[in-house]
């Protein structure tokens, strides 16, 4: 298993949570279909460009979401235009209170040029979010890490909720195609984040 290299610096406990976490590969998702109705509104949302529409339809899914798992939800705030400093732009950033509560925070707008974020970007960042207050809430970790199993649970989640890619009918006369062959220490707040390039 191929760790990261903050990996030496961590605690014993911090490396026992590391790879507990780097252990679970995945998130399996019931009712996909509505989540996935969900996401649909999202990008809507965001198509339509109202901060207030991407808002309330960022919560809608992640309520959905949280709801679906059994775990308690966690509070989105969609803001206009990401933040930027010498790291890059700020894509979204997670926080968990003292008092157990959760919020996130995703931007809506490049810090640049001020577009749009395309919309499956935008899931994904918000999904990345979401990843941080299941490891909490749903896997019981004490900590969440950026490790090779927290990315591929954010990438279960996102190909779970992506929209099925459109299938063209074959060509006339075209052939069947050959079938194939035969997954810290406790802060007061805890503040997660993830920058872009």
């Amino acid at each position: 298993m191929k760790r990261f290299p903050y990996y030496r610096s961590l605690s014993a406990s911090g490396k026992r949570t590391y790879d507990k976490s780097d252990a679970i590969r995945s998130v399996s998702l019931p009712r996909v279909a509505e989540h996935r109705e969900r996401a649909v509104v999202l990008r809507q949302a965001l198509e339509g460009g109202s901060r207030r529409a991407v808002q309330t339809a960022a919560q809608a899914l992640v309520t959905d979401l949280t709801l679906s798992l059994g775990v308690v939800n966690v509070t989105v705030r969609v803001l206009a235009r990401r933040p930027k400093d010498h790291d890059g732009e700020l894509h979204g950033l997670y926080t968990l209170e003292a008092d157990g509560r959760a919020h996130l925070e995703v931007w809506m707008r490049t810090a640049e040029h001020s577009r749009t974020v395309a919309p499956r970007t935008f899931l994904r960042t918000l999904l990345h979010e979401v990843c941080h207050h299941l490891d909490f809430k749903y896997f019981g970790l004490k900590d969440t890490f950026h490790n090779a199993g927290f990315f591929q649970r954010e990438s279960s989640l996102m190909r779970q909720l992506s929209e099925p890619a459109k299938t063209r009918p074959p060509p006339k006369g075209a052939r069947e195609p050959s079938r194939p062959r035969k997954a810290t220490p406790r802060r007061e707040a805890r503040q997660l984040s993830l920058f872009g390039p």
